[in-house]
């Protein structure tokens, strides 16, 4: 193991665990706290749309996912307030309409189609600088976000009714946290892929807020939690010969069980 620290590719998975740990610890706080588990689930495989537009355009598909999935968070969010519309139909329509789009598109894409597996499964020991530096910038965001405006966000993550009463701008922070959550996302597709994400942004939460009730002490613990994670799955992945992101929320389940395991018995 202590050779692998020697390889640029290697150093790239730990500095991107590290951020991505900053990032889904941050917002992934908000999506357990406001229960928008199933929403995130939904805006994650509409991501794929983007993905499929993005390979058959010959953009950058991860640039064509974020802004597939920035617009689905928006129609879901906006959706989901009608009156003829109920919250889960509303996830469900973006998410077959992304998968179908991804599909679709990345059969029609010209040329040799990139294996798409990468993007739903991700395989950390792959991202680049230029992924680095994406994750940097949005930890950054995230970081500097939730340090103006914690107090607001606690309140709306909690009862968003007291939130309005206190005349705090409600719609407009969700449609920003929104944001966030799509952009989290898409962000860290090329560590743990689609269909595990969401797991990366719930996981050490749940594990977190076994031991605290805070809300930002549950995003520290979280942080450090999903780093513990990325670090006991690369190894776990090196010595298993297996995929990365299946190891790391491997480990994010086995932190949790052993975590509530332990809390049952101290109680």
């Amino acid at each position: 193991m202590n050779e692998l620290i020697h390889y640029t590719f290697f150093q790239h998975a730990l500095l991107g665990s590290l951020l991505a740990s900053i990032a889904c610890g941050i917002i992934g706080t908000y999506i357990v706290t406001r229960r928008l588990v199933f929403i995130s689930g939904g805006i994650t495989h509409a991501s794929f749309g983007g993905i499929g537009i993005g390979l058959y355009t010959g953009i950058s598909p991860l640039l064509a996912a974020a802004v597939f999935a920035v617009l689905s968070a928006f129609g879901v969010e906006w959706l989901s307030k009608r009156s003829d519309m109920r919250e889960d139909s509303a996830i469900a329509v973006f998410w077959t309409f992304g998968m179908a789009v991804g599909i679709i598109f990345s059969f029609l894409a010209p040329g040799f189609t990139p294996d798409l597996s990468s993007y739903l499964f991700g395989n950390i020991l792959t991202i680049t600088g230029s992924d680095i530096a994406l994750l940097a910038i949005l930890s950054g965001c995230l970081l500097v976000f939730f340090g103006l405006f914690l107090q607001p966000i606690v309140a709306i993550a909690f009862d968003r009714e007291f939130a309005r009463s206190q005349h705090l701008p409600v719609v407009l922070f969700e449609y920003v946290l929104m944001m966030f959550i799509a952009l989290t996302i898409v962000a860290c597709l090329r560590m743990v892929g689609i269909v595990l994400v969401i797991s990366l942004l719930t996981l050490p939460q749940m594990t977190a807020n076994l031991f605290t009730d805070r809300f930002n002490y549950i995003i520290g613990l979280s942080v450090v939690i999903g780093y513990l994670s990325c670090l006991g799955g690369l190894l776990l992945s090196y010595q298993l010969q297996v995929p990365s992101g299946a190891a790391i929320i491997f480990v994010s389940i086995l932190l949790y069980a052993v975590s509530k395991l332990l809390k049952r018995i101290r109680e």
